[in-house]
């Protein structure tokens, strides 16, 4: 299935000068930020953009917050941020934060990177061509065989293969590429294992792979988190291959955030009348590469290239330019707009199913900083939520 958008990958990018490094205090300013109640990355990316540094958009979040309407508004205290950088340091975890040399940089490209990571393991496999693997968690005997066979022939050719730690077709690719190197995206904490069982697995990943969370530590993943997992799962590939899912699952979630993130998607083809194969079926019906071996998606996306160049920083959170949403003129022409008439404008167009940040912003026809200001002002007063893909809903 092809990506419905190119982000362009790091290989097609020129080699940039890494930004300079990070000084500590700037570093626990964006933990307090990025940790802030409300503030998510492409929030984060707004705040850091209009203020130039994470300390002065901690200085102005509060009065954000009031612009918002929402009265009171605290940011996470440094205590807190503090606590949370001494166990990882407890942990023998490493700070990655958007920006930074070491950032993986895929998954930076994307529009809703985490500001901030953290990442136990050999650091090095971000920086490698990598492809993801997920599916269901009860696996067949067939698809545990064709998840096995899959990583394993994958990472032998070069690749890096990710996937998200869970029970099943998850489990089964981190092992069979332990040894050509494997990532797994926590969807909670870095020092929660979820499932337990895979307490020994994740050992041996933070000793010879790489394991990543965005999350606390401390955090036990809920059912919100995954789909924040997915995206990084598959913003971390090249291309997301799904063996086995049900035609609602998680798995098809990372395939429909891979695609908004110009990832290609690939999936094994099932039996008709096994619910585990019946999602597979539909992302083959709709057009994804079908896969009966490494082969096919060796010959889809390529063999790996050497180590992936730094790529260009990730994109400001303005989806449109002026030129796309009427030009200078036609912008300077329009009538300013208050932040209530267009909150209760945004309000109106969206609901409880995510509607695409892209499409609201042409819908509404104004200038796209006008509209990304007051939406960063609504997510802080909980009017809004951002799902992962760039989609917004509203709060019910």
């Amino acid at each position: 299935m092809s990506a419905r958008s190119d982000w362009g990958f790091a290989e097609s990018c020129p080699l940039l000068t890494p930004p300079p490094a990070l000084d500590a205090p700037d570093r626990l300013a964006r933990l307090q930020l990025f940790r802030s109640r409300r503030v998510g990355p492409v929030t984060f990316q707004r705040l850091l953009s209009e203020h130039g540094s994470a300390q002065a958009a901690l200085d102005a979040l509060p009065e954000v917050a009031r612009a918002a309407g929402v009265e009171r508004y605290a940011i996470c205290p440094e205590g807190v941020a503090l606590a949370e950088m001494r166990a990882a340091r407890r942990a023998g975890a490493t700070m990655l934060c958007l920006g930074d040399a070491s950032y993986p940089p895929l998954l930076a490209r994307t529009p809703d990177a985490p500001p901030v990571l953290w990442a136990m393991g050999d650091l090095g496999l971000v920086q490698q061509p990598a492809i993801a693997l997920v599916g269901t968690r009860n696996a067949s005997s067939l698809g545990a065989r064709m998840a096995t066979r899959l990583a394993a022939d994958l990472g032998a050719a070069g690749y890096v293969v990710i996937s998200g730690l869970a029970r099943g077709i998850d489990t089964l690719a981190h092992l069979a590429a332990l040894k050509t190197g494997t990532v797994g995206v926590h969807a909670g904490g870095l020092d929660v294992i979820y499932p337990a069982e895979n307490s020994g697995l994740a050992n041996d990943m933070a000793k010879c792979g790489l394991r990543l969370s965005e999350q606390p530590f401390g955090l036990d993943p809920q059912a919100r988190h995954f789909p924040r997992r997915n995206r990084i799962v598959s913003g971390l590939a090249r291309a997301v291959v799904v063996v086995e899912a049900a035609a609602r699952s998680g798995s098809l979630i990372t395939a429909r955030i891979a695609l908004d993130q110009g990832r290609e998607v690939l999936a094994v083809p099932g039996h008709p009348m096994d619910t585990r194969a019946s999602g597979c079926n539909m992302l083959i019906r709709d057009g994804a590469t079908l896969v009966r071996n490494a082969e096919d998606v060796l010959e889809q996306i390529g063999m790996p290239s050497a180590p992936d160049a730094r790529p260009d920083p990730p994109p400001e959170p303005q989806h449109l330019s002026p030129q796309q949403t009427g030009g200078p003129a036609e912008a300077a022409a329009q009538a300013p707009v208050s932040s209530d008439s267009l909150s209760k404008r945004i309000l109106t167009r969206l609901g409880p199913s995510p509607t695409a940040e892209d499409q609201l912003i042409r819908d509404l026809g104004l200038p796209a900083p006008d509209i990304t200001r007051v939406l960063a002002q609504m997510e802080l007063a909980g009017s809004i939520e951002r799902r992962p893909g760039g989609l917004l809903a509203r709060c019910v």
